[in-house]
């Protein structure tokens, strides 16, 4: 009995000292993030994309009526871009000096000066334009109408829209690689479309078994590999040919997924009060390796690939953020949730 004992003791000092290892291994690989820092925004009102440009080292807020502009280095607001109303998203062509802000309740995209953040111009676009891309090699700007269901393609240099492509399906964010391809997550079909940056055409969609939903979209060039945030989970696709290679799950409610080639790192941020950090073992099977508390409604996020961090947006509301019809943002509440190493 004692012999008994004494082996069931030395059974369990083994089977703890083995779980605290794998514990150690698993922070030491997965748990290096943390909220390093949270930055107040004035004011209330809810807020959409994120977009992090690491060359001015600034941060762009979409918040309904206005952008906020912040200093990624110092957390400073050093800006603000007013009267764009029903602002979703900015996207930057530093090479040309300027920016572009999709207007979803104007119908049209604001372009600004990157100095002076002053508008410049509106341009006329399909219906509730939301996510917005620059595309640096055809110098090119992607909207993507929610209403009108389609993509309106404009030439940044000129200003003016040189195409309109008809997508049959709600669009939501994109993603684009150096051969010439633009991914956009279609919502209502749970399907991606993949466009010809230079023909303006629709080349393919290619749908999602199992996904409902996707928002959040990212991109791992060099293994051709695609995220995309469905309801609960994250979809891995293969770039080039569409399938579907795994299903990762994630918290509910993502509206940001984001991928850093200098970590392998994907984040993927969910309004159910989850970041999820997921990374792929050297068979290249993807799992979630961390997990870090947010406010529920934090379901956006920007990421600096340079400094390696992340910008969540979150605050208080009224009601439940995650329901539908939304709630409403309480005033003062509002802060960017700093998430870095």
């Amino acid at each position: 009995m004692h012999r008994l004992l004494r082996n069931s003791s030395l059974f369990l000092s083994i089977a703890a000292l083995l779980l605290t290892s794998k514990a150690l291994g698993a922070e030491g690989e997965g748990g290096k993030y943390k909220i390093v820092k949270t930055l107040p925004l004035p004011g209330g009102g809810r807020w959409d994309y994120v977009t992090v440009d690491p060359d001015s080292h600034r941060v762009y807020v979409a918040r309904a009526t206005h952008v906020s502009v912040l200093d990624s280095e110092t957390g400073a607001v050093v800006g603000d871009i007013p009267d764009t109303p029903g602002v979703h998203g900015v996207a930057v062509a530093p090479d040309l000096g300027i920016g572009f802000i999709s207007e979803g309740g104007a119908a049209k995209v604001a372009v600004f000066d990157l100095k002076t953040l002053k508008i410049e111009s509106t341009i006329a676009t399909g219906e509730n334009p939301d996510s917005i891309l620059y595309h640096p090699t055809t110098h090119l700007v992607f909207v993507q109408n929610g209403k009108s269901k389609s993509t309106s393609v404009i030439d940044a240099k000129t200003k003016q829209v040189v195409a309109s492509i008809p997508l049959n399906a709600k669009p939501e964010y994109f993603a684009f690689d150096e051969n010439g391809n633009v991914f956009i997550n279609l919502e209502d079909t749970h399907s991606i479309a993949v466009i010809d940056a230079a023909s303006k055409k629709l080349k393919a969609t290619w749908p999602m078994a199992g996904c409902e939903g996707p928002s959040g979209l990212a991109l791992d060039r060099k293994t051709h590999t695609l995220f995309s945030s469905c309801d609960g989970k994250l979809m891995v696709v293969d770039s080039k040919t569409g399938k579907v290679r795994q299903s990762v799950p994630i918290g509910d409610d993502c509206d940001g997924a984001f991928f850093d080639p200098g970590t392998g790192d994907v984040f993927a941020s969910a309004g159910a009060g989850k970041l999820s950090i997921i990374h792929a073992d050297k068979s290249g099977k993807y799992a979630v390796v961390q997990e870090i508390d947010t406010p529920p409604g934090s379901k956006t996020m920007g990421l600096d690939t340079v400094a390696h961090k992340a910008y969540v947006p979150s605050a208080k509301f009224t009601g439940d953020p995650t329901a539908h019809p939304r709630p409403s943002v309480v005033d003062g509440s509002i802060q960017v949730l700093v998430v870095g190493q």
